[in-house]
């Protein structure tokens, strides 16, 4: 990782100097289970974007403390985001159920039935969050599939439940939250 920082021209620490914890503890993944970590951060700022992007690894233990989640975490806080607070993630059998039942709320797009079959949207506005949705965006997730998205004002955060990414795949990992980033910016 302290490599890959000069590759990517980031900054390196292996444990949350910059309190990462406590500045994300409202999105649903960081509310989960106990003794969180946020390790091996890879921090760059962009003063022309007014930005701040990380990765880095994110561990949480869960029920009686034999369920360990690990995965690695694209984090962006930009002034040029204005996201509605949303919580996107890979549908299951269970979520059809209680969206059955009219117990779990999905706001799926008939122009994008695989993505609506595929992912669980939520948000506080579903008009916001349609129109924050928009016809890429929904593209590139009916392509790439099984990731977790949730979005708050300036803060987007972006990975795949328990699923760490190896070193030499961060590079494109690292791209593709840039990627995801960029289109919604470019909505906001």
């Amino acid at each position: 990782m302290y490599n890959l920082s000069y590759d990517l021209d980031m900054d390196w620490r292996e444990q949350d100097e910059y309190g990462l914890l406590s500045q994300l503890g409202e999105f649903k993944l960081f509310r989960q289970g106990r003794h969180k970590k946020v390790t091996n951060i890879l921090r760059k700022a962009d003063l022309h974007r007014d930005s701040e992007v990380c990765i880095f690894d994110y561990t949480y233990i869960a029920g009686d403390g034999k369920s360990r989640y690990r995965q690695t975490v694209f984090f962006v806080n930009a002034k040029d985001l204005n996201l509605p607070s949303f919580l996107m993630k890979p549908e299951n059998f269970f979520h059809k159920i209680g969206q059955y039942l009219n117990l779990v709320q999905d706001i799926d797009f008939e122009a994008f039935p695989k993505f609506s079959e595929d992912y669980l949207l939520q948000g506080d506005s579903e008009d916001y969050v349609r129109d924050t949705f928009h016809n890429e965006l929904l593209h590139f997730f009916t392509v790439e599939k099984d990731w977790c998205m949730e979005g708050m004002n300036y803060y987007l955060i972006f990975y795949r439940k328990n699923h760490r990414i190896p070193v030499d795949q961060i590079r494109n990992f690292y791209e593709k939250g840039l990627y995801v980033y960029d289109m919604l910016a470019e909505e906001g």
